[in-house]
């Protein structure tokens, strides 16, 4: 048998082996291969020229194979292939049950775990986090489920696969929702760090109120006018924060202005003695004044005193402090100095000059009683607003992540 011979029959001899080939046949002749035939598509064409170079003593290839456009033709294969698959899966439907009831008790046992509030809480004492973990522990669940099942299935490449763009949309949701995932870890870190608690007065940013609650999305806020407010937790996450319950103890100042010509130190002396006979005034720490600017016509003293805030409103004391330190002042013959105008009037005549200082006329007040010590109970702290918070934290079921077991920050 000649050398173009052998390289015919091992040919054809593959393409028998083949039923997409069995159509085409193969004549060779000095070491050229002539491929003959029809075949329903370019793809089987290019595989059986493919088949033909690979054998040895092979020179060239004339493909010479046409593509059937019979309505049989192209039809008979693509119902075959219909046929096996569905025979295939027919075949697989055991296969297919066993892995969907992997697939389903392993998230039922995953469903258990995340209802399971007690045991989350024993690990966990913030409740917030128990319910992220908790949530957590389910979606891991569902995940090792369909890990499982599809390796029950053999279907390990479909896996890879699917977790890859699993990995590459959960990338691309990331970005879109950057700033609710940045609230939801803000309110993540401020559960934990409590900077503050339920009915504490407090300034976040520019924002002033009274604490109502800590949501997993805002902290709401009873302003001082009784307004609802809330602030999302990635802003308050970041604020300043200022709490003005944390201490009780809290420093009210003003500025009151004497004449130059007084004595500035008897002035402060007095206002001191005055602000030490107040019954809302501390004692410790001992009120303080200092002279804070010296202008043309007044020197400005600035009063510093201490109230707490449990038994004292500090808008008030600082109000009443005021007028009491203002009132003995007068009263003793010290000028509080009144806005200085001149006035020029223009009529075209010569006019003749003005004589005197150029200040106004003092009017004089009427005569004041010596100040007494202005009433405790003038001062008393206005509870209005923590009734409010008190009575809707208790009628309002929403989620609260403080926690009064909970260290401060």
């Amino acid at each position: 048998m000649s050398g173009d011979e052998r390289i015919e029959d091992r040919i054809q001899n593959i393409f028998a082996e083949v039923d997409e080939l069995k159509n085409i046949s193969a004549s060779v002749r000095n070491g050229v291969v002539t491929l003959e035939g029809s075949t329903t598509n370019a793809a089987t064409a290019d595989r059986a020229e493919q088949i033909a170079l690979r054998i040895e003593g092979v020179v060239t290839i004339q493909n010479r194979i046409e593509q059937a456009v019979g309505v049989g033709d192209n039809v008979s294969p693509i119902l075959e292939t219909t046929s096996t698959r569905v025979n295939q899966i027919v075949r697989s439907i055991p296969l297919l049950a066993v892995a969907l009831t992997v697939f389903l008790i392993i998230s039922f046992l995953g469903h258990l775990l995340a209802t399971w509030k007690g045991f989350w809480r024993r690990i966990m004492p913030n409740s917030f986090l128990s319910d992220l973990v908790a949530g957590a522990s389910r979606i891991i669940a569902v995940v090792i489920g369909l890990i499982v099942a599809m390796n029950v299935m053999g279907a390990t490449t479909l896996l890879g696969t699917v977790l890859g763009g699993a990995g590459v949309i959960g990338l691309a949701l990331g970005f879109a929702v950057r700033d609710t995932l940045e609230n939801y870890i803000s309110s993540i870190m401020l559960s934990i760090r409590q900077p503050f608690r339920a009915n504490e007065h407090v300034v976040i940013d520019e924002h002033e109120g009274i604490v109502v609650r800590l949501t997993s999305r805002s902290t709401v806020l009873m302003t001082l006018n009784g307004n609802h407010l809330r602030i999302p937790n990635s802003t308050v996450f970041k604020a300043v924060i200022l709490n003005y319950t944390r201490n009780p103890e809290r420093r009210f100042e003003f500025d009151l202005g004497v004449d130059a010509n007084d004595d500035p130190v008897a002035a402060m002396q007095l206002g001191l003695d005055t602000l030490k006979s107040l019954p809302y005034v501390l004692e410790q720490p001992d009120p303080e004044s200092y002279i804070q600017t010296v202008g043309d016509s007044n020197i400005v003293l600035r009063f510093m005193g201490w109230v707490d805030q449990r038994d004292s409103n500090f808008g008030k004391a600082r109000g009443l402090a005021i007028s009491a330190t203002k009132d003995v002042l007068e009263q003793e013959g010290f000028t509080l100095p009144e806005p200085i105008y001149r006035l020029r009037f223009d009529t075209g005549t010569a006019q003749p000059a003005a004589t005197g200082t150029g200040k106004a006329e003092m009017v004089p007040s009427r005569p004041k009683e010596t100040a007494e010590p202005r009433d405790a109970a003038d001062v008393k702290p206005d509870s209005h607003l923590n009734q409010i918070v008190a009575e809707e934290r208790a009628a309002t079921g929403e989620e609260d992540l403080l926690d009064e077991k909970r260290p401060v920050e």
